[in-house]
């Protein structure tokens, strides 16, 4: 992939001033994208975000206090503060390493890793795989609010962590439908939810150790054939994404983690619908296995809920503002 040429080019320009004694050359297009070509951008982040409150207003309102969002030990569980004593995670989302390129053809790639890398099979002969990053979350409560005081609790005391094993974000510069000027967001992420923990007050349930994690997490497995079948994309811009999304799904990295795919652009509506300009999300596939340990109702557990190899594609929507 192409680097950001023109930052390189205005740090050469910076440079200059100290090479006054150098032997100083123009450069033409051509040289110049042989000097540029190769180098990207690189930002290393650890972070934790609180919120208040978020709240989305029409004429009642929706809103999310207590949000808390970090590593791995901003979940209260007892599988978050085993998995922290196992690692050494803490409270902040760290050791996340992401990559900034534009590709030739102007595309903007965007790739979010880790700084950590682990050698998964005991093989010094085989390169060294990145650590998932741990991640926590948090949230007292999701309301709807009217405008009298009245008030209903939709989610409470949401608690949850789980790994990101990749995310990868292309913006891609091809027209949609041939209108000038568009693109598309292109979003590949591989993930888990160890554990999630919530109450749903107004119906009288509670969920309790749910996880989402790949699809060769618990039940009939897929091989890499089924996976790359799925996930491999003949039209794909990056092959070697396609592949690190197999081997994430499989398990061969020690983990199995869900997969999600999606593109978000600028459309029409679906079918007979005459909306234009909507915001449109095209799922190419979602893959995963969800386990719930414990579903609580009236108080008491009714058991276990588990979701086998859910596979969902082939899914589009369109989402405009209504009068």
């Amino acid at each position: 992939m192409k680097g950001l040429k023109k930052i390189a080019l205005v740090t050469a320009i910076a440079a200059a001033p100290f090479a006054a004694n150098a032997d100083l050359k123009a450069l033409d297009d051509s040289t110049m994208g042989n000097v540029t070509g190769q180098a990207g951008v690189t930002i290393e982040l650890e972070t934790r975000v609180a919120i208040g409150e978020f709240t989305y207003t029409d004429e009642g309102t929706f809103a999310v206090s207590g949000i808390d969002l970090g590593g791995v030990t901003v979940s209260a569980s007892d599988s978050a503060a085993d998995y922290a004593a196992a690692t050494g995670a803490g409270g902040l989302l760290d050791n996340l390493k992401i990559d900034i390129d534009v590709a030739d053809d102007g595309d903007a790639v965007i790739h979010v890793g880790s700084l950590q890398t682990i050698d998964h099979d005991g093989d010094p002969g085989t390169p060294e795989q990145p650590v998932p990053i741990d991640w926590g979350m948090t949230a007292d409560s999701m309301e709807l609010r009217g405008n009298a005081g009245e008030q209903t609790t939709l989610i409470s005391n949401m608690d949850a962590w789980g790994l990101l094993g990749a995310l990868d974000i292309r913006v891609d510069t091809d027209d949609v439908n041939g209108v000038a000027g568009t693109g598309t967001l292109n979003l590949d992420v591989a993930f888990t939810v160890e554990q999630m923990d919530f109450d749903r007050e107004f119906m009288g349930v509670g969920i309790r150790g749910m996880s989402i994690r790949g699809v060769n997490d618990f039940g009939q497995t897929m091989d890499e054939d089924e996976l790359t079948a799925i996930l491999g994309d003949d039209n794909s811009q990056d092959a070697e994404l396609d592949g690190r999304l197999v081997a994430l799904a499989s398990g061969a990295l020690g983990t199995s983690f869900a997969v999600a795919r999606l593109d978000v652009y600028k459309g029409d509506g679906l079918g007979a619908s005459t909306a234009t300009d909507v915001l449109r999300v095209d799922v190419a596939d979602v893959l995963m296995d969800v386990n719930i340990a414990e579903t609580i109702i009236g108080g008491a557990s009714i058991g276990t809920i588990s979701i086998d190899n859910l596979h969902l594609s082939d899914t589009r929507l369109a989402v405009y503002g209504h009068d």
